[in-house]
C-alpha cells in the first residue's frame, strides 16, 4: 500500500519540495519539472492519503489558490526521504558532490539516517541484525488483486 501512494518519482520529488518549504503549486512545478497534469494528480493523491493538506490562499489582487502543508504523517516521511536521498549520495553521484545536503540547524552537523532498536541499539546499514516477524492483518486493510496474494507480507497469506 505505501508504494502505491509513494513508490513513484514525481510523488518523492513533491514531497521533497514541500519539506524544503515550497508549499505553493508553481513552485513545486518550477522545481521539480512535473508537468501539470501528474503534478495535479499527485498532489490529490498525496492529499487524499493524508499525507499533505490544502490550504487556500490569495496574493493581494490574485484569485485564490492552494498551498500545501504536511500532515503528521507527512512529516514522519522525513527519515524515509532522508534515508533515500542518503542512498542515492553515496551509490549515484559522486561522493564530493551531492546535489543537497541536510544540516542540524543547532548544531551544523550532517543528518543521517539510522535505524535503531525500541532500546536506543544501533544497527547496521547492511539489515543485518534484523529479524523479521509476521504481524496480524486486519481483514479492514484492502488487499491488491482480486483474491490474490499480491500486497501481502510474509507470513499473511
Amino acid at each position: 500500500m505505501s508504494l502505491e501512494v509513494l513508490g513513484e518519482r514525481w510523488s518523492l520529488l513533491v514531497l521533497r519540495e514541500v519539506f524544503l518549504g515550497n508549499r505553493r503549486f508553481e513552485t513545486i512545478r518550477q522545481h521539480t519539472g512535473a508537468p501539470r497534469a501528474i503534478l495535479t494528480a499527485r498532489l490529490n493523491t498525496l492529499v487524499h492519503n493524508g499525507i499533505l493538506s490544502r490550504h487556500e490562499y490569495r496574493d493581494p489582487g490574485a484569485r485564490a489558490r492552494h498551498e500545501y502543508r504536511l500532515t503528521s504523517a507527512g512529516r514522519e516521511l522525513q527519515p524515509v526521504l532522508t534515508a533515500l536521498m542518503q542512498w542515492g549520495d553515496k551509490h549515484l553521484v559522486a561522493p564530493a558532490s551531492p546535489p543537497l545536503r541536510l544540516r542540524h540547524r543547532d548544531c551544523g552537523g550532517t543528518v543521517r539516517a539510522v535505524l535503531t532498536c525500541e532500546h536506543g541499539h544501533q544497527l547496521p546499514d547492511t539489515g543485518s541484525g534484523l529479524e523479521p516477524v509476521p504481524g496480524v492483518v486486519s481483514e479492514a486493510l484492502p488487499r491488491a488483486g482480486a483474491g490474490g496474494t499480491e500486497g501481502r507480507g510474509r507470513g499473511q497469506g
